[in-house]
């Protein structure tokens, strides 16, 4: 099929044990979230399908773990080289049918996918080198091994940066995967598993299943699936923890957030505002470690306050496709609905509305929500506690820098952050007594050339980067005594 004039390979099919086959689960009606009319159909696999998957991976694990990482890594960087130049296709068919921005797309691609697949390959060698030290019984041996069968869970919102941060490390550790993609990003992972069909990859190394939760259960309930890598909600990851507790399989989740962008007095606001913007809107709020918590000091509160509406309100919604577009839509109508109720229980409950707070004007089909901030927040409100997964940010105010500190670290989340200031050792100390797995100074992040994952509520394991390796390997001791 084609989507905005990009052919989309493979629509129907599964890619399994190296070669695409039809899949047999039911057709899925994707439907476009900025007008919402169908822009055509995919057929999903099935439960049957996924444990074909799991038949190829597993009948791939010893010769791909056999396989020289040099060979690994150049299939690899064969693979990058085919996505990337794809980018621009990439960017369009997401669109389409996630509502992302093309602009949020080019922006990914080049800091997170180009960044997170490179310094896997620039670090692999050095994180999987055999290491030898002495010991009061002999030399021992340190050798990272292969962790098994791997099924990858990915997300609408980011899939292909996510095969960049966990498909790739796990690959280069020498594990087979299975790819459990989201039906509303089926398109777009139809294009990036023809890619690494043409990078050559040998026959089970690496599978894509699109398809609905059932499918992603029966990867999870497989004996032979040895690590579960899930990258979604605490829905999906109570899934996951029950379908693999009773083997001791091993997980990596990395989960939601309730970020915070600390402002400390001394932060030149126009500099904040070029980081902060994008860092608390991008996606239409539909990214797990959005700064959707802005705290400021009770002295700056108002001036904060009017230049985050003058800039919210500046903010381009519209068509996805359209490359001035900063907002597109939502990705069903699920989720505007639950951003409304967030709105609608927040005024409710005291909350003052700065800006936003509705659908835009002039777009009544698709599933549009303006970008809203509030301020008077109470500290246990439902918008400073819970993910909103869309473009509603919450201001708190602090006295001082420890409260600042402790109204940061006030949620059951712990994924990102940031703090702006003009003291960078400043920024530092700050940053590093809030308790989230990537903080930001002066900047949002993560980085996805290192280590990225969460604590608390927002998961665990680390993700992206060379380190992001070591979580898919089993970590081996061997003892060499006397001859």
């Amino acid at each position: 099929m084609e989507a905005a004039g990009v052919r989309v390979p493979h629509t129907d099919d599964v890619f399994i044990g190296g070669e695409w086959r039809q899949a047999t689960g039911d057709v899925h009606t994707i439907v476009s979230p900025s007008d919402e009319k169908p822009v055509g159909t995919a057929r999903q696999a099935s439960e049957a399908d996924a444990t074909a998957a799991v038949d190829a991976a597993f009948s791939a694990r010893g010769a791909w773990a056999a396989t020289p990482l040099a060979d690994r890594a150049a299939t690899c960087a064969r693979w990058l080289d085919n996505v990337d130049r794809l980018a621009a296709d990439l960017d369009v068919v997401w669109a389409v049918e996630a509502g992302m921005p093309v602009r949020h797309g080019r922006a990914l691609h080049r800091f997170g996918t180009l960044a997170a697949w490179r310094s896997a390959l620039d670090g692999a060698e050095e994180m999987l080198r055999e290491r030898r030290r002495s010991s009061e019984l002999g030399d021992v041996l340190l050798r990272r091994e292969p962790a098994g069968v791997v099924a990858a869970m990915l997300p609408y919102n980011g899939p292909v940066v996510t095969v960049a941060s966990k498909v790739v490390p796990a690959l280069l550790a020498g594990c087979p995967v299975i790819v459990k993609a989201a039906p509303e990003s089926s398109l777009t992972m139809a294009l990036v598993a023809d890619c690494a069909r043409q990078a050559g990859f040998p026959a089970g190394v690496v599978n894509f299943v699109s398809g609905p939760a059932a499918v992603g259960q029966a990867l999870t309930r497989d004996s032979r699936v040895d690590l579960v890598s899930l990258t979604g909600g605490h829905s999906a990851a109570q899934d996951v923890l029950a379908a693999t507790h009773g083997r001791y399989a091993r997980t990596q989740l990395e989960l939601g957030g309730k970020s915070p962008a600390v402002i400390l007095d001394d932060a030149p606001l126009d500099k904040v505002l070029r980081a902060l913007v994008p860092g608390a809107t991008n996606g239409a709020g539909q990214v797990c470690a959005l700064l959707s918590r802005i705290l400021v000091s009770e002295r700056r509160h108002d001036e904060v306050v009017e230049r985050l509406k003058s800039a919210w309100e500046r903010l381009v919604i519209g068509d996805p496709l359209n490359r001035a577009t900063h907002i597109g839509p939502l990705i069903n109508e699920t989720a505007l609905r639950r951003t409304e109720g967030f709105v609608a229980r927040a005024r409710h409950d005291g909350a003052r509305l700065v800006t936003g707070g509705g659908r835009p004007i002039g777009l009544e089909t698709g599933w549009f929500h303006q970008p809203t901030v509030f301020t008077d927040v109470a500290e246990n409100a439902e918008l400073v506690q819970h993910e909103v997964f869309g473009p509603v940010t919450a201001v708190q105010v602090y006295r001082d820098i420890d409260d600042a500190v402790r109204l940061a670290n006030a949620t059951e989340f712990g994924l990102s952050g940031a703090v702006y200031t003009a003291d960078i050792e400043a920024g530092i100390e700050v940053a590093g007594r809030i308790r989230a797995g990537a903080v930001a100074v002066n900047s949002f992040g993560p980085a996805m050339s290192a280590p990225f994952g969460g604590i608390g509520a927002s998961g665990w394991g680390r993700e992206s980067g060379p380190e992001g390796i070591l979580g898919f390997t089993e970590l081996k001791q061997i003892l060499v005594g006397a001859a």
